[in-house]
């Protein structure tokens, strides 16, 4: 058997000893945050049938979803891959009737010995005609639901809709709800965008009030603060905003394509939103009315003012405007934030199924994308046959807080330790006796490892240096007849001889 170069799939990565600590840091601190607030911890599968998430994301979010070919022998199952038969007996020769015939004529192409049969005339064009009517038909969306039932989750909020509507007599409403998995999504692999990261999520689901967003606020500030960061904005806006806009210009039928537009002002800039818009059909009098909108200035009041302004013939927008000054009262009165809390009217984020605020979180320290999102979604469920359950829920991008967190350096050396004391022996007395001692440190929750005997003291302390372990003990013949262990802080150098229980009071401060 052929050797096989060791790779991982592009976008995705494998993570050592190291890198673990600090992710769990990462969603340690964020958990902790959740449930402070009263969220708790589900889990969903890691694939779903393909009907629950196909139509959820858009035309765009559709062919991000990494399906999951159907096992067994399904193409002999499959009815597509008997209509592709019946067609091929029936185009590829006039003088080809019937699959006795086809099968020989493919045997005489192959070289071998077949019965006789009608003689194809011209076997390139036999092979074409045959290859471009295959094509045809994997290049349908049909073959998909033909060969894939299932797909890898792409994002965490609609699997739990789903669980929502299959737990709802189980569940206690308002339910508040926080998940940390890994989603998949066949996007093209950049800097701070892979195909496989995980997802931090909190909703809650069954509450109208909109002191669920404001709350949202607070959970990005605490959160990010607590991991260190000291420069980010959290951007909100509302889906009834933008159905206003786009009821205000009379294209309430292309909101979806007027939100994907102006949702990529900060890449495309307002020149290549005017072209899309222009592309889609949208009229230079439908831009002349959109420009003012989507390029205010000033404070989030002023913001708020001309909007009404603008919007002052539309209900829904109106309406929006009326949700966002709520939460901006709400946090008025909770407590001032470190994050830049900021009315961006060109925050759209393309997903289908918000219908009121949006948020979308940005450090300012670092080139990076958007490092969290969300909304509120008030037919979710739906979807799934549960009508009138309203929800809202928010997203932290833990990959790309990771990314954030190392380049400006703000993992604590705690986050990388996992054993606190090394015990270090020479020979197997020695290790004889540290063993009791070992059971005592873990006892005392006090990480603590016993080197095997054997070993040179110097591969010994090395190992302590490599794994970022704070102290180490060696156990001599000297220590064990005197009862006094050297105790050496691996970073100052400094050693003390000390009995092991003032070893464990200092390590348990």
């Amino acid at each position: 058997m052929a050797s096989v170069k060791p790779s991982v799939p592009r976008g995705t990565r494998d993570f050592s000893p190291a890198e673990m600590a600090k992710r769990n840091y990462i969603f340690d601190t964020i958990k902790t945050v959740f449930r402070k607030y009263g969220y708790q911890q589900i889990e969903t599968p890691a694939m779903e049938n393909l009907s629950t998430l196909m139509g959820k994301y858009g035309d765009e979010g559709d062919k991000l979803i990494f399906k999951i070919l159907d096992s067994g022998e399904f193409l002999e199952k499959t009815s597509i891959f008997k209509n592709l038969e019946e067609k091929l007996l029936k185009s590829i020769s006039g003088t080809i009737t019937n699959r006795n015939t086809i099968n020989n004529e493919f045997d005489k192409i192959q070289g071998k010995e077949t019965e006789k049969g009608d003689i194809i005339k011209d076997q390139a064009i036999l092979e074409q005609q045959a290859l471009d009517l295959i094509k045809n038909y994997f290049n349908t969306k049909s073959l998909v639901p033909e060969i894939s039932e299932k797909a890898l989750r792409y994002d965490l909020t609609v699997p739990f809709a789903r669980y929502v509507v299959m737990h709802q007599n189980e569940i206690t409403f308002p339910f508040k709800r926080f998940q940390v998995q890994p989603v998949w999504r066949a996007d093209r692999p950049q800097k701070g965008r892979y195909r496989e990261f995980y997802q931090c999520d909190a909703d809650v689901v069954g509450s109208d009030s909109l002191l669920n967003e404001a709350e949202f606020v607070l959970i990005y500030d605490e959160a990010l603060s607590n991991l260190g960061l000291q420069d980010f904005s959290i951007k909100i806006n509302n889906r009834k905003i933008l159905s206003g806009i786009a009821e205000i210009i009379d294209k309430t039928d292309n909101i979806i394509d007027l939100t994907v537009a102006i949702d990529k002002l900060d890449k495309i800039g307002l020149d290549g939103v005017v072209k899309e818009l222009l592309e889609k059909g949208f009229t230079d009098a439908d831009i002349d009315k959109l420009k003012p909108v989507i390029l205010l200035e000033g404070t989030n009041e002023e913001k708020l003012k001309s909007l009404r302004t603008a919007l002052k013939h539309s209900e829904i927008g109106l309406k929006g405007c009326d949700e966002i000054e709520i939460i901006f009262a709400y946090l008025k009165n909770l407590h001032e934030t470190r994050a830049t809390i900021e009315l961006d009217i060109t925050l759209a984020r393309g997903l289908n199924y918000y219908t009121g605020a949006i948020f979308e979180v940005k450090t300012n320290e670092v080139a990076m994308g958007s490092i969290g999102g969300g909304g509120r979604y008030d037919d979710l469920t739906g979807m799934f046959g549960l009508k009138g359950i309203t929800g809202a829920g928010i997203s932290f991008g833990a990959d790309r807080i990771y990314d954030v967190l190392e380049e400006l350096k703000l993992f604590p050396e705690t986050a990388i330790q996992t054993t606190q004391v090394l015990i270090c022996c020479f020979d197997k007395e020695g290790e004889s006796y540290a063993l009791p001692f070992l059971q005592e440190l873990r006892g005392r929750d006090i990480s603590a490892e016993l080197y095997p005997a054997g070993a040179k003291m110097k591969k010994q302390l090395d190992y302590a240096n490599n794994k970022n372990i704070p102290y180490t003990i060696v156990i001599g013949s000297d220590e064990m007849e005197s009862g006094l262990l050297t105790f050496k802080d691996m970073q100052t150098g400094e050693q003390q001889k000390l009995s092991t229980e003032m070893i464990v009071a200092m390590l348990a401060e």
